[in-house]
């Protein structure tokens, strides 16, 4: 079947490659244009435009895919459907309607939960222990169009964010090519979604990632872990003799049992353990602001760590 691929980020790379050695045909691949990134501020094409060109296939960067200039040209393709992954811009009429199929997205979340940009991120922040991919037709209105495949798997208990989203990335692979092997035949209107069970998640910000510690232990190990690797889980550490530096925390582990005595939340007890809502928190691993990610005990060493040390937000 030919279609039009329009995607930017990493999620959409292993479907374009998997693309690349089907029977299907990739008329055009869309995507988002070089920005600039880094503290060098190094100008960067995207993940799928990388990979677009290391696969020999054409390759358009639109500024704004809904411009009459591009509708007409992916129009001109005569390609059967759109398909969607990670793209970063809103659709309109005029895409879709370029399209006998329309557009179908593949989103990493068992829709109608979890619509909007961060699905992996807020799945773990809200103790799922169960999400997966759905591949969906493209409406008006965001991710609530009819659902066409859906696949699920379980949530590691100690899974990060970046973990997750490769594995999803992969699921998303089957998942579309079921879809696609339906569409090349027929054009189902799909299973409509429930709205009124649908739940957002909202695109993050650098100060997501802030680090509480007047939070319950596993709360703040699920924060963590949603917010590695990005944008980062950050915290305070402050020494007693004044010292302090901004770190990303990268493992923990709550502790279940009693305080052994009243010190101040974000404050380390006399085994060097974070003091936190109605309990302990153990540190792993964390990465300083300036170095590679290192054991606690080896950070411990480094910074002259001590009781009564302890931890704040950023904020």
């Amino acid at each position: 079947m030919r279609l039009v691929f329009l995607g930017s980020g990493e999620f959409a790379r292993p479907t374009l490659q998997w693309l690349a050695t089907s029977s299907h045909v990739v008329s055009l691949v869309v995507t988002q244009p070089a920005r600039e990134s880094g503290r060098g501020r190094r100008v960067t094409p995207t993940p799928v435009r990388l990979l677009a060109d290391e696969l020999g296939l054409a390759c358009l960067e639109a500024e704004n895919v809904n411009d009459p200039a591009v509708v007409s040209r992916l129009a001109s393709l005569e390609a059967r459907i759109g398909l969607v992954i990670a793209f970063g811009q809103k659709l309109g009429a005029g895409v879709t309607g370029a399209f006998p199929c329309g557009c179908v997205n593949l989103h990493a979340s068992l829709l109608p939960r979890y619509r909007g940009a961060a699905p992996i991120h807020w799945a773990l922040l809200q103790g799922e222990r169960e999400t997966g991919v759905t591949v969906f037709r493209i409406v008006e209105r965001m991710d609530a169009g009819p659902i066409l495949v859906q696949r699920s798997l379980a949530i590691g208990a100690d899974e990060t964010a970046g973990a997750l989203h490769d594995r999803l990335a992969e699921m998303g692979v089957e998942a579309v090519g079921e879809a696609l092997a339906t569409l090349e035949n027929d054009n189902p209107p799909g299973r409509p979604q429930n709205n009124a069970e649908a739940t957002v998640a909202r695109k993050l910000s650098k100060a997501d990632g802030f680090v509480r510690f007047d939070r319950l232990g596993e709360e703040i190990a699920r924060h963590i872990r949603a917010m590695t690797p990005w944008p980062g889980a950050t915290a305070r550490f402050e020494s007693g003799d004044g010292r302090w530096e901004n770190v990303t925390l990268l493992r923990v582990r709550p502790l279940d049992e009693p305080i052994a005595a009243d010190f101040p939340i974000g404050s380390l007890d006399d085994k060097l353990r974070i003091r936190v809502k109605r309990g302990l928190l153990e540190l792993v691993e964390l990465k300083p602001s300036s170095g590679r990610g290192m054991s606690w005990s080896d950070y411990v060493n480094g910074r002259r760590v001590t009781p009564g040390d302890h931890f704040t937000s950023p904020a």
